[in-house]
């Protein structure tokens, strides 16, 4: 089998080149979630501190389907399945963190009985339902609002999409900077670079340690922001080529969700190829946008950030148990001849009101 073919066989089929280990992951509410190629971890740090982290089997539809593992398709999958597992993940990693659950709602709780699923299973899906809709309505119906409008005054199909692309970009920014100042928030960018950094020391050949990860940058060419932008580029061209053009809103919203399919396909090919590419002055062009909206959804870690992601990448990859966790900081010995500076600070406290006057209260 010569080089070419056994490249686009590994292309087609998604396999990776022979040697090869591929990890992805996702910030989540204080910790980091791990895909390795047999087992998804996430790892978090509860209030006391500690670090806490589970796993379980990675399953990947394309395994058991192998329809779902062809290009464009894979991609539509990876695409529905990151929303769903997104969601779940963070459920999971705020019970772990000792977070308040949000409970289901009595309308939840009948859906479930109805439907013979968990309530909690219930939330999700709706989550994932709302996310959709709210993320359709926002980057793609008021964007194509305008286009209609636009359409009425201004002539050519290119020129028409592009303004809409324009105005579906800016919403992207916004959003994704306005989200930047919530507190919480800011936290899971921050976790977000942690990833990054243990990915990058990970693919480097490195020891996983807080100390190599630290150096590493927190922007990374096949993360999940990238892909969005992409999709925003994507679309533009999709819409332009096979887009309805007509004035009327609701036809040219139709033509635009019936393509977003493609558009997720296409731009999961294309990150992936990025991802694999060698580096050059091309490559490097077409990752700068991806990687310049990174700078709003990621955020330098801090060490601590840096030991939960570690672990949760130890334990994705299926490092030995002793070997996952960091050691516990051993405690100060104290010569037992030697007071505390608590003991010490106790005494002098009680030694000061021992020396106080006694005060004569004279008051009936």
């Amino acid at each position: 089998m010569s080089k070419f073919t056994k490249g686009f066989s590994n292309w087609f089929f998604g396999r990776l080149p022979e040697g090869k280990i591929s990890v992805g992951g996702q910030a989540v509410m204080e910790g980091v979630m791990m895909q390795g190629p047999a087992s998804t971890a996430i790892a978090v740090r509860q209030v006391n501190g500690k670090i806490v982290y589970s796993t379980k089997k990675t399953v990947r539809l394309k395994d058991k389907y192998p329809i779902l593992g062809v290009p464009i398709i894979r991609g539509v999958v990876s695409f529905i399945m990151s929303l769903y597992n997104g969601v779940k993940t963070l459920t999971d990693s705020a019970a772990m963190a000792g977070l308040e659950a949000e409970e289901p709602s009595k309308f939840e709780k009948k859906i479930a009985g109805w439907l013979h699923m968990k309530p909690d299973d219930v939330m999700m899906i709706a989550a994932v339902v709302i996310a959709l809709v709210l993320s359709i309505g926002l980057f793609f119906a008021v964007p194509t609002a305008i286009e209609a409008f636009v359409k009425r005054f201004v002539t050519g199909k290119l020129l028409v999409n592009l303004i809409g692309g324009v105005v579906r970009i800016t919403m992207f920014l916004l959003y994704v900077y306005l989200c930047s100042k919530l507190k919480e928030i800011r936290r899971v960018f921050m976790y977000h670079g942690a990833e990054h950094k243990s990915i990058f020391c990970f693919e480097n050949g490195d020891e996983l340690t807080v100390e190599n990860a630290r150096k590493y940058p927190r922007l990374h060419p096949r993360c999940g922001t990238s892909f969005l932008v992409i999709v925003m580029l994507i679309s533009i061209l999709m819409f332009v080529l096979m887009g309805n053009d007509s004035s009327n809103v609701f036809s040219r919203l139709a033509s635009r969700l019936a393509l977003l399919p493609l558009v997720a396909g296409v731009s999961y090919e294309i990150l992936q190829a990025l991802g694999r590419a060698k580096d050059n002055a091309v490559v490097r062009a077409l990752k700068w946008p991806g990687l310049m909206v990174q700078k709003i959804t990621t955020a330098e870690p801090d060490d601590e950030m840096l030991e939960v992601a570690l672990v949760a990448l130890k334990a994705s990859l299926g490092y030995p148990k002793d070997e996952i966790l960091p050691p516990e900081p051993e405690p100060e010995e104290v010569d037992e001849g030697t007071e505390t500076p608590e003991q010490q600070a106790e005494e002098a406290l009680i030694e000061s009101e021992l020396d106080q006057e006694p005060i004569d209260n004279d008051l009936t």
